[in-house]
């Protein structure tokens, strides 16, 4: 059993450390705010990502990617979700300069994030299609896709988190955060265009 779940977990791993919204704002969030104060941020994604695998075991998700209308107004709601946090972080400044967000975001947010995100439903409901038949039955499936997918997410926003806390000790100035801020927008913003492809 060991050798046949090695791919899921390749899987899992590759999905949740390459770059996308949410490892933007996992890194944007530890440079603001530091690893400690990002922490509800970065659980509240893994949780949202552990129970959207959850679901996508259960049927669930591939009931949402049968039905076109409902995948363009979770599109829709997940782009402009992104889009205003993209803004929010564009604009702030340095941490402690009193423009842009005071407060990290919240673990609420962060599962809000993922279910928002069609990318994700989409890489949860291929996943289950793809190792299905690792469980005897969907409710074994939901456990084990849950766990890989919520450690594995973990595991990689620990590490963009840890990689922006490492950035801010590099910048200085306000002009530096205001660049840094910036990209990290931009990149956040970008970050929407695959979901409408």
């Amino acid at each position: 059993m060991t050798s046949s779940i090695l791919p899921l977990l390749l899987f899992v791993a590759v999905a949740t450390v390459t770059p996308g919204g949410a490892t933007t704002l996992a890194t944007a969030s530890g440079t603001r705010f530091g690893f400690a104060r990002s922490i509800p941020l970065m659980l509240g994604i893994a949780i949202g990502l552990a129970l959207l695998a959850v679901v996508a075991a259960l049927g669930l998700g591939s009931l949402l990617l049968a039905m076109p209308a409902l995948q363009t107004i979770v599109k829709a709601l997940g782009s402009a979700y992104l889009l205003w946090l993209a803004w929010r972080i564009a604009r702030s400044g340095a941490p402690n300069a009193g423009n842009g967000p005071a407060r990290p975001v919240t673990l609420v947010n962060g599962i809000l994030l993922l279910w928002l995100n069609p990318k994700s439903w989409a890489m949860t409901v291929g996943a289950a299609a793809s190792f299905a038949l690792l469980a005897n039955s969907p409710n074994r499936l939901a456990m084990l896709l849950g766990a890989a997918f919520g450690l594995a997410a973990c595991g990689s926003l620990a590490l963009w988190c840890a990689l922006g806390a490492l950035l801010a000790r590099l910048f200085r100035t306000p002009r530096h955060w205001r660049i840094l801020n910036l990209a990290m927008g931009v990149l956040l913003a970008v970050s929407v265009i695959p979901t409408w492809r």
